[in-house]
């Protein structure tokens, strides 16, 4: 196992390499510059700007030099937040981010498995064709309406609920259904197609003819086997959640990472959005070998080489 962690880990670097070299270089062919938006900027201003930034440099010598900071641990400097580097905002907005998006994913997973279950043991009848309905729905709602439905109806209308920031335990609950509903979808119709795979095998047929609790066929046998599907989406959800939701931090006002990288973009702060795209990739590529060692614990035929 040690020899394939290394090896994944070795993979995950080069990864992240090849991720570093398009953004930069993709993101340098965006028309515009970080300085154009200010106000009142003379020519000679922001020609000092850019010299003081390294952005009147050659593209290729930018990237050298990136590239020999990043290796040190360097993510450079906000061009916008003045007097803050990238590792210092990434350090204070990503605990909101990973807060948040943790809590959605144990939601997304303690509705979206037990339903699928359900589903799948209740196949054609009207507890199989609900439950198929509602996580169809969740699946195509995008996001943003789901935030605007919410916002509209528990806080505007009902004013029950607060719409911004994370100030109060009750400020956490309607940006977590934003954040848990495709998810939890998702996983109710992974979890469902995977369970009817498994309660069709032999040994599934051989544990009910036996006279096996069905309680006990469903979490012994069938449902080990059937999570590896739902634990390898896990992986990329997880990393995806907790570094920051875009759209749902950018609507209900959520001082995390999402939120900072949205505002990044279209003020081409460009240390930001590299730094948050690299801290982004790196998240995925751990937790796809978490997922990947996690395996080989859940199922023991699978052998990591």
């Amino acid at each position: 196992m040690a020899k394939y962690i290394v090896k994944r880990i070795l993979m995950g670097i080069l990864t992240a390499f090849v991720v570093a070299t398009l953004t930069f270089f993709i993101m340098n062919l965006v028309p515009g510059g970080p300085f154009l938006a200010e106000k009142a900027v003379t020519p000679q201003a922001q020609a000092a700007m850019e010299a003081k930034y390294g952005l009147d440099k050659p593209l290729f010598q930018q990237y050298l030099t990136y590239m020999g900071g990043l290796l040190h641990g360097d993510l450079g400097v906000s061009l916008k937040k003045r007097g803050f580097t990238v590792a210092d905002i990434i350090g204070n907005r990503f605990p909101v981010s990973a807060r948040l998006g943790g809590i959605a994913v144990l939601v997304a997973v303690l509705i979206g498995v037990p339903l699928g279950s359900l589903s799948a043991f209740n196949r054609g009848k009207a507890a199989d064709n609900i439950i198929i309905v509602f996580s169809t729905a969740g699946i195509a709602i995008p996001s943003f309406l789901t935030c605007t439905l919410l916002m509209y109806f528990l806080s505007v209308k009902m004013k029950l609920l607060p719409s911004l920031g994370l100030d109060t335990p009750a400020s956490y609950i309607m940006p977590v259904i934003a954040l848990s509903l495709y998810p939890a979808s998702y996983i109710t119709r992974l979890m469902r197609s995977s369970m009817l795979d498994v309660i069709g095998q032999d040994y599934m047929r051989t544990a009910r003819a036996k006279g096996v609790p069905a309680y006990k066929a469903v979490f012994k046998h069938a449902l080990r086997n059937a999570i590896l599907p739902v634990v390898t989406y896990l992986g990329p959800l997880l990393a995806y959640l907790m570094t920051g939701s875009f759209i749902v931090e950018k609507i209900f006002t959520i001082p995390g990472l999402g939120q900072e990288f949205v505002s990044a973009i279209p003020s081409r702060d460009y240390p930001l959005i590299m730094g948050t795209t690299i801290f982004l990739a790196c998240f995925i590529i751990l937790m796809n070998v978490i997922v990947d060692i996690a395996y080989a614990f859940i199922d023991p035929r699978i052998k990591l080489k």
